[in-house]
């Protein structure tokens, strides 16, 4: 089974698929994280943002693994643990410039593709164009969405729980510019797979979510399930 998860940064993705992943005993991947990490390795290099060529090389060339449960998922970049490094405000910045460069994208994808395909009971996998890119034939597919003053205020406390001093305006307007430029790259935009199931979780706290989550899968296996017998 893959279970596909999409949608706009802070609105809830992360945490959900971890929660589907680990009820449902899939592997988990934070595709997320892949791209932060090789915005890491970019800030770390120096490389200046407009060298794509020497972007997509770092991408290319970065060793990036992600172990663990769901729950206590570690970040992996050429040997070291980034597990807390790529969460930085920074970081999440160059992951969405490194995201619209196509190459990065084809590299990373391809890597993301390898390790859905070969899990033993399958993935969840949340990002922007999983649905849509990724794996276009994802058993199930959802796109989770919120308005822009609740992923930022979620975000907002999830820095504040971390220990980092932000503003919520700050938070507030990188949220925005994310937004802007995740929809409107040539390459792979955030965008709504025909088939994906929409949630807007602006309104509902995260057990809404799962609960409602879960109950489109049981309802598709159990489809899948009884059309599987009367085919026998």
């Amino acid at each position: 089974m893959i279970i596909a998860i999409d949608g706009p940064s802070g609105a809830g993705k992360s945490t959900l698929g971890k929660m589907l992943a680990k009820e449902l005993n899939l592997l988990y991947l934070d595709t997320g994280a892949m791209y932060r990490a090789v915005g890491l390795a970019v800030l770390e290099s120096g490389v200046n943002f407009e060298e794509k060529e020497k972007i997509a090389e770092i991408a290319e060339n970065s060793d990036i693994k992600l172990v663990g449960e769901p729950e206590n998922l570690q970040i992996f970049l050429n040997g070291n643990d980034v597990s807390t490094d790529i969460r930085t405000n920074e970081v999440g910045q160059a992951a969405s410039i490194v995201s619209t460069i196509s190459e990065v994208r084809r590299i990373l994808v391809e890597h993301q593709r390898t390790l859905g395909e070969t899990a033993e009971n399958g993935a969840v996998l949340d990002g922007r164009d999983i649905g849509s890119v990724v794996f276009p034939q994802a058993d199930i597919k959802f796109f989770l969405t919120a308005k822009p003053e609740a992923r930022a205020r979620r975000r907002y406390e999830e820095d504040l729980a971390r220990g980092r001093t932000v503003s919520y305006e700050q938070t507030f307007a990188e949220i925005k510019e994310r937004d802007e430029r995740d929809v409107s790259r040539a390459d792979s935009p955030l965008m709504i797979a025909e088939d994906a199931v929409v949630i807007d979780t602006s309104e509902l706290d995260l057990s809404e979510v799962f609960a409602q989550m879960m109950q489109i899968i049981e309802e598709k296996r159990s489809k899948a399930s009884t059309n599987l017998t009367s085919n026998s």
